[in-house]
């Protein structure tokens, strides 16, 4: 109990937003371009499939006045796009554009970007100041996800402890399996009330609103809640009525099959509450993903959970357990152990995309520690399945010793005599009685070859028990990690979205937008250029060129001039001649003659003697 409350103590001081799982691959209208007409519709294209929410998007326009728009929807039927309609009437100038949806694995995630109509406005709208999450939302509902994850773990491993392993006494793993239900119970709960509120970013006290409330129930992320707390009443009843009738068994008569069906079937689905609602929903071979996240879920439950169960049953129960009973649960967790081992590698593999990301992404570095975590895990693992091994030796080395006595002494010992009870190793030592003399018919006793002394059984207990709890500890470590690894975004998305293709701007058909950083070294020198090429193929070209300053607010220079040169068929530098047009700089008869991956050199002077030229390759087709 109290290493329980130290991490309900810690999980609640850690709370921290987390990341959001779907990444912006881009936009249309492009971020800072700059279209001849006004678009039509604004679209967002994602990573991964996302939801839609009342207010995903908000769009304000030069004036600063919020712009009233279509029903958020799928362009075009695809789970990965938003989109929105424009009304006809928009004003030539810049509009921002702050956007919100949730991603398949249920994390909202939200972002904000401008564009202009014909010439951007001398001052950007900017987007009221909102919080991409309520502090107080994010704590709760996060802490809510880790009691969540902590309560499954339980509640699952140790009934899978009672029916696999068979403890006799059974009597003080039932305040773990009430702790574990209740605790998912009210975990699920509070999850389900601070959904709407969670995925909106605002405060606790509108979680009773009715609106949100029905958009939530029948979103995927709500229909896996309800689901839960469902399978949970089933698992209430289902639980009552096992032991009922396990109390007609003799202690070591075999689990039914019957019924470690049930409980296997009952696990599974609340695993599969889990594996719709995270990482294993979006991306890339999905059924694969759930299966594998299923399967990694319960091998986690069955050994940690396991574990505290045997823990409390070595400290707690009133007959020590016998050696069968632990060496069931070595079995047991070496089996989810080689589970954890496969899906984990795979689910590596997936959220990575590649070796790099191991040390350049922040999904890789968290993940980095969770294996040096798990690999300490396996020692504790290795050195308790050492303990158990020479628990069940000793359990089966004193009848050999008797036996072994009675032949060679021919006189009858008492620990041999007919109707005495073989030792366990389990068992307390003596404290009354007459001293056996050192005969070595006292299992107790025995010389060890290498030391010339064998422990009391009480050593190699305090040993199981020293062990185990050292796996419990660093097991909460690593379950600490694997929360936090769920909350943040996977390195193959990251890469994805980095990776993604030039923007199409809208009202251009065809045209691409590129963005060029270029820092002269002298105070506020820094900046972008945001250039777009239309149809940005081979022939007659129009470039339009806006420069923004280090806080994205539009810049005045005195020059900029942009060249083209294709090394590999030796043409150029050809200069595009732009001319400044009142804010942005403009050419309508930039001529590329030929297909390649071309060189555009651009020269930014914000003074009479300061200026830098910054290189780009750009893909010119026909």
């Amino acid at each position: 109990m109290l290493l329980g409350t130290a991490l309900v103590l810690l999980l609640l001081g850690s709370a921290a937003p987390a990341s959001a799982h779907a990444a912006l691959r881009g936009t249309d209208p492009g971020d800072k371009s700059v279209v001849e007409s006004a678009p039509r519709h604004i679209t967002l294209t994602f990573t991964e499939s996302v939801g839609l929410l009342e207010d995903s998007f908000r769009v304000y326009g030069p004036d600063n006045r919020r712009v009233h728009l279509g029903e958020p929807r799928h362009a075009d039927g695809a789970s990965d796009t938003a989109r929105t309609e424009l009304p006809g009437d928009l004003a030539d100038g810049t509009y921002t554009v702050a956007w919100r949806v949730v991603s398949a694995d249920s994390h909202p995630v939200s972002g904000a970007f401008t564009f202009s109509i014909g010439a951007p406005s001398p001052t950007p709208p900017a987007a009221p100041a909102a919080p991409a999450e309520h502090p107080v939302t994010a704590s709760l509902y996060d802490t809510g996800r880790y009691l969540a994850y902590i309560a499954a773990a339980l509640l699952i491993g140790t009934a899978a402890f009672v029916g696999l392993c068979r403890p006799p006494d059974t009597a003080p793993l039932r305040l773990p399996l009430l702790t574990g239900w209740w605790t998912l119970v009210a975990a699920t709960v509070v999850l389900l009330v601070l959904r709407a509120p969670y995925e909106t970013g605002a405060a606790p006290g509108t979680a009773f609103d009715t609106s949100a409330a029905a958009r939530t129930l029948t979103g995927r992320p709500g229909l896996a809640l309800l689901a839960r707390l469902a399978l949970l009443l089933l698992a209430a009843a289902v639980l009552l009525r096992l032991s009922r009738l396990s109390r007609r068994r003799a202690p070591d008569d075999r689990t039914p099959p019957a019924h470690l069906a049930v409980g296997a079937t009952l696990a599974v689905a609340l695993a599969l509450t889990w594996a719709v609602a995270e990482h294993a929903s979006a991306g890339i071979q999905v059924p694969v993903a759930m299966t594998s996240s299923v399967l990694h879920l319960l091998a986690t439950a069955c050994w940690l959970g396991g574990l505290t169960a045997l823990l409390l049953t070595l400290y707690r129960a009133q007959n020590p357990p016998p050696a069968a009973t632990v060496a069931r649960f070595s079995r047991l967790a070496f089996a989810s152990v080689t589970v954890l081992v496969v899906t984990g590698v795979y689910q590596s593999w997936r959220g990575l995309g590649s070796w790099t990301a191991l040390t350049d992404s922040p999904y890789g570095r968290t993940l980095t520690v969770k294996l040096l975590a798990t690999v300490f895990l396996l020692l504790a693992a290795g050195l308790s399945r050492r303990w158990t091994t020479l628990l069940v030796t000793r359990a089966m080395a004193p009848a050999t010793v008797e036996a072994r006595v009675m032949v060679g002494a021919r006189v009858p010992e008492p620990v041999g005599a007919a109707g005495s009870t073989p030792r366990t190793g389990f068992e307390r030592p003596a404290t009354t009685g007459p001293r056996e003399p050192d005969t070595g018919a006292n299992p107790d006793s025995r010389a060890n070859p290498d030391t010339g002394t064998d422990p009391e059984p009480s050593h190699w207990r305090r040993a199981l028990r020293r062990s185990v709890l050292a796996e419990v500890a660093v097991a909460v470590v690593v379950l600490l990690i694997t929360t936090v690894l769920t909350g943040t975004l996977p390195a193959r998305a990251e890469a994805e979205a980095a990776e993604a293709p030039r923007p199409q701007v809208a009202g251009l058909p065809g045209a691409s937008a590129f963005t060029v950083p270029y820092d002269i070294g002298t105070p506020g020198g820094r900046g972008t250029v945001q250039i777009t090429m239309d149809p940005g193929r081979v022939g007659e070209n129009g470039l339009q060129a806006v420069v923004f300053g280090a806080d994205g607010g539009l810049v005045t220079v005195p020059e900029l001039r942009l060249s083209f040169t294709l090394a590999a068929r030796d043409i150029g530098p050809i200069d595009a001649q732009v001319t400044d047009r009142g804010g942005y700089w403009a050419t309508h008869d930039l001529n590329l003659p030929l297909d390649g991956t071309w060189t555009m050199k651009v020269t930014v002077r914000v003074s009479e003697l300061d200026q830098v030229s910054e290189t780009r390759k750009v893909r010119i087709t026909r």
